[in-house]
């Protein structure tokens, strides 16, 4: 039983991706036990991989969990894409839409959006990361304007999308650190979100 569970796990990266497959196997470990949690030689075991694999990949330790972060990154901003796309009803929908994906993606993956913005360090020198960040917030910047009356100037929507992100982004913490008591069910936080928008956007 143990041989066949080695076995397959060896074919899934030699038939496969190693390096993707290892930053999966990271991305499980930031959401069981936190960024700062685990080894990479205990990430390789995990992974059904010898303790000097990952280094084929990776420098160290840090950049791997950078590479999970990014990745989430990257999700976070197609699912925000997604939501938009997707939203129906009043001409805030959309921005309705953003704060409900941003919130879910907190509580879906808690240890990855805390790692997302704990790698602060060295962040504006970080070319790849910063333009991914940049990359979620334009997302909310286009859905503010066009909402916004035409001709209104980019200063404007940055402030308006800067206040709602920075509501959402308070809720998010709130809800995966637990530290409110108040019992926010799906059609609350709805209804929370679009007040949000309607408030931020009059």
């Amino acid at each position: 039983m143990e041989q066949s569970a080695k076995q397959t796990q060896k074919a899934a990266y030699h038939h496969g991706d190693l390096r993707a497959h290892l930053i999966e196997t990271v991305r499980l470990l930031v959401e069981e036990k936190g960024a700062d949690g685990f080894s990479i030689s205990e990430a390789a075991r995990r992974a059904g991989v010898s303790s000097a694999a990952p280094y084929k990949h990776f420098e160290d330790r840090r950049e791997i969990v950078r590479a999970v972060a990014l990745l989430g990154i990257k999700r976070m901003r197609q699912q925000m894409d997604d939501a938009a796309a997707a939203a129906t009803g009043d001409r805030l929908a959309p921005i309705t839409a953003l704060g409900l994906c941003y919130a879910r993606f907190a509580r879906t993956e808690p240890g990855v959006f805390r790692l997302i913005f704990g790698l602060t360090e060295g962040r504006d020198e970080d070319s790849e990361m910063h333009a991914l960040g940049t990359a979620c917030e334009d997302v909310v910047k286009r859905e503010v304007r066009r909402v916004m009356p035409e001709g209104t100037d980019e200063e404007e929507i940055a402030r308006r999308a800067y206040m709602l992100h920075m509501f959402v982004h308070g809720h998010a913490f709130l809800e995966i650190d637990g530290v409110h008591d108040n019992e926010i069910s799906g059609d609350v936080e709805h209804a929370l979100m679009a007040d949000i928008a309607a408030r931020v956007m009059a």
